[in-house]
């Protein structure tokens, strides 16, 4: 009997124990905020946009991660005079309110919570990592200027391995009486246990041209070792990386390090006879600036990748380069322009329908640049905001009526046999016109400082054309 309660009395101290110790006391969900969400989707969710997906262990049946995204509109301003269908807003100001409360409220159960205010210049993407961390997808939760956006992740209740982000993310609609936006409920494996041993192995290059050069592609190319590298052809890269608002990176996956080779292609197609070999090492970033005829390169790289101790695997350093004092951009061997030889080959009425596409494209570009240059002026002026976004109306139009008009071209292209290698040429065309827009957002929002619906839907849309074409031309290199 004594040494029952002896057992007894010791099993108590050790549960007084475990209870005294925080870190063994059980993840608590935030209900406040889980509340506060799902009264959101009840009340204001809209179907079309939603996503909703599971996947759990075929094995065990745990939930190894879970996504749900819910779109949802109400109304901004409530009125109590009005019992019409605004009134309902009073319910809106009730369950909005109570989203800063109730994240503020459960911010003890979080390990990160984030509050973004509108007219910050902060963007904001969740990485989701799933299946052991070899399957990696970013969600864009703040993508403009006027969102405001509450984040917060937690610890998965049932799987420390897991973690639940819950965000919400909203703007006023252009005409200040509706509130739009996205709710988020994601889980997925904690992106601390997976992203240092991922992040360690990455190697980049990011790179800069001058403004004469924006038009370059870059090859590059990996091996073993220095004498594998310079028994590459010229056309065995791994990668061919196209030159987007003067920029350019690349990056990938290395278990080791090994050497590789950095090679610029001219606008005109033509492969310069200079090159670039160094060290590529798992977990660094090469930074390198391209200017007319010479390069600046980061000081510190040869150091840290181990050139001065004698660990370097391109050493000695045989790249073909081009000296500073030399007045010109590198020289290169003339290859013949696919598309010219193309074109060359078409007959006299193939030609003419080829003439008419393009005039009739042109006319359209040139009526894009026009709508710019009109929103350019009314910034400069009177700043009228509906005219402003008619003509961001008219240039959504203009860019869809340009995409169909290029793929009327590309129908004529595969019509005509156009071969692969004469494509890139087309494809780093219709880049530039997307880049230009690009940069006019830029300039628009510098002068604005913040976007409409309806010029946020047009960055939008731009920018979902751009990586598509730069995709294809990616693939167009291969």
């Amino acid at each position: 009997m004594k040494r029952i309660i002896i057992m007894l009395l010791i099993a108590c101290s050790a549960i007084t124990t475990a209870s005294a110790d925080p870190s063994a006391a059980p993840q608590k969900k935030p209900e406040s905020v889980i509340a506060t969400l799902n009264a959101i989707i009840y009340k204001f969710g809209q179907n079309e946009g939603q996503v909703y997906s599971v996947n759990r262990n075929p094995n065990t049946g745990i939930i190894e991660s879970s996504t749900k995204i819910v779109p949802f509109r109400c109304l901004a301003i409530s009125d109590q005079n009005d019992f019409s269908e605004r009134n309902i807003a009073l319910s809106n100001d009730q369950v909005m309110s109570a989203v800063p409360r109730n994240f503020q409220k459960d911010e003890p159960l979080s390990y990160q919570i984030l509050h973004i205010q509108p007219n910050s210049k902060e963007y904001f993407s969740l990485k989701v990592i799933t299946n052991n961390g070899l399957d990696n997808k970013t969600l864009r939760l703040r993508s403009s200027y006027d969102q405001e956006m509450w984040l917060m992740c937690c610890k998965n209740p049932e799987n420390p391995q897991l973690r639940d982000a819950y965000a919400i993310v909203w703007a006023l609609s252009a005409d200040k009486r509706y509130i739009e936006g996205h709710v988020y409920m994601i889980t997925s494996l904690r992106p601390d246990m997976y992203e240092k041993a991922t992040e360690s192995k990455m190697f980049k290059i990011v790179g800069r041209v001058d403004e004469n050069i924006k038009d370059s592609l870059y090859n590059i190319y990996i091996a073993e070792s220095r004498e594998a590298l310079y028994n590459l052809e010229d056309h065995e890269y791994v990668a061919c990386v196209p030159v987007i608002n003067k920029r350019f990176e690349w990056q990938t996956e290395l278990t080791k390090p090994c050497v590789g080779r950095l090679r610029c292609i001219f606008p005109d197609g033509s492969l310069c006879s200079a090159w670039i070999d160094l060290d590529f090492v798992p977990g660094e970033t090469y930074n390198i600036t391209v200017h007319n005829g010479y390069y600046d390169e980061d000081k510190d790289y040869e150091r840290r990748v181990g050139r001065q101790s004698g660990k370097s695997l391109i050493e000695p350093r045989a790249a073909k380069v081009v000296e500073d004092t030399v007045p010109v951009y590198y020289q290169a061997h003339p290859v013949r322009d696919e598309f010219d030889v193309w074109r060359q080959s078409l007959n006299e009425q193939q030609e003419m329908q080829f003439q008419m596409k393009a005039e009739r494209l042109q006319m359209s570009v040139k009526k894009l640049g026009g709508r710019y240059e009109f929103i350019k002026m009314l910034l400069n002026g009177s700043n009228s905001d509906h005219q402003i976004n008619e003509t961001f109306e008219e240039i959504l139009k203009l860019n869809q009526e340009i995409e169909a008009k290029w793929q009327d071209f590309f129908k004529f292209f595969e019509a005509k046999n156009m071969p692969k290698l004469a494509y890139p040429k087309v494809y780093k065309e219709i880049i530039e016109i997307y880049s230009t827009q690009l940069h006019s957002f830029d300039v628009y929002y510098q002068q604005r400082g913040s976007m409409s619906k309806i010029a946020r839907k047009v960055n939008a849309y731009i920018i979902q054309q751009n990586e598509k074409y730069m995709d294809e031309l990616e693939k167009s290199m291969e």
